[in-house]
């Protein structure tokens, strides 16, 4: 099986190489094109990927093609292909945000292409990757196995209705930010009480890491997590206060509010 990719920003980035590592194609079965030669070129030669002179000849030659591009220039991208696809018919995967699978299809003049919408984040680079998933009426129960297939090599996923896209975009596709910069943050208030910026930076990052674990190894709900750790009158009970009188909760939804409302602006 050969994948398409037009583009190759970091988010493809993030899945080419969560690919290769899992061994779900070889590095050569992956064919990339971009609109900046300078940029693609030297990736694609450096991972072994095939690098293509156009956006037609990767449409031509996948039979899964990755729409990986922003959302300003996806029309120009789409009437570009649009014969393409009419042609060969590839399985069409876009992790373009913001852009609904029915402007897929009006741009393209095309109701019976297969097209996967998804939302992965750039975790994929580890495995660790949540995607969202949903199909057009044209995409087969085949179609939609092979494209879950090809994400869960790269970490989990879920059929999310396409309405709800937005809300799983703040809650997995930008949320790998916020978590950097709480471990970032939580690291520098280590050195401000004197620990070296990678030590600090190693014990905040593997208490999240385990904190997410636990989280999913059991069925109950983080509240009950919290109380378990919170001694009373404890040094976890003072944190927490201090947190939440800083207006920790309040920001989070905040962020969560800016990045829905910016995705379907």
């Amino acid at each position: 099986m050969k994948i398409g990719f037009i583009g190759a920003g970091n988010m493809a980035r993030a899945i080419i190489e969560g690919l290769i590592k899992a061994d779900f194609v070889t590095a050569k079965e992956i064919l990339v094109h971009s609109a900046r030669k300078t940029s693609y070129e030297p990736y694609a030669k450096e991972n072994g990927l095939t690098a293509l002179d156009s956006n037609d000849q990767v449409v031509s030659e996948a039979d899964i093609v990755f729409l990986a591009v922003k959302p300003i220039v996806l029309a120009k991208v789409l009437a570009e292909i649009k014969s393409s696809v009419r042609q060969h018919t590839p399985v069409l995967v876009s992790i373009v945000s913001g852009v609904s699978i029915s402007e897929i299809e009006t741009e393209l003049d095309n109701q019976s292409v297969s097209i996967l919408r998804t939302m992965p984040n750039v975790n994929a680079t580890v495995s660790e990757s949540m995607t969202a998933l949903v199909g057009n009426d044209a995409l087969t129960e085949k179609q939609m196995k092979q494209g879950t297939d090809l994400f869960d090599t790269i970490g989990e996923t879920m059929q999310v209705a396409e309405h709800d896209f937005s809300t799983f975009v703040a809650l997995a596709g930008s949320s790998p930010a916020f978590i950097y910069l709480f471990i970032d943050t939580l690291a520098r208030a280590g050195v401000k009480y004197g620990l070296a910026k990678d030590e600090a930076t190693k014990i905040a990052a593997q208490a999240v890491l385990g904190s997410a674990k636990k989280v999913l190894s059991t069925n109950d709900v983080p509240w009950k997590l919290i109380d378990e750790v919170s001694s009373p009158g404890g040094t976890t009970v003072a944190g927490l206060l201090a947190m939440e009188e800083a207006g920790f909760m309040n920001s989070i939804i905040k962020a969560v509010d800016a990045t829905i409302a910016k995705d379907q602006n």
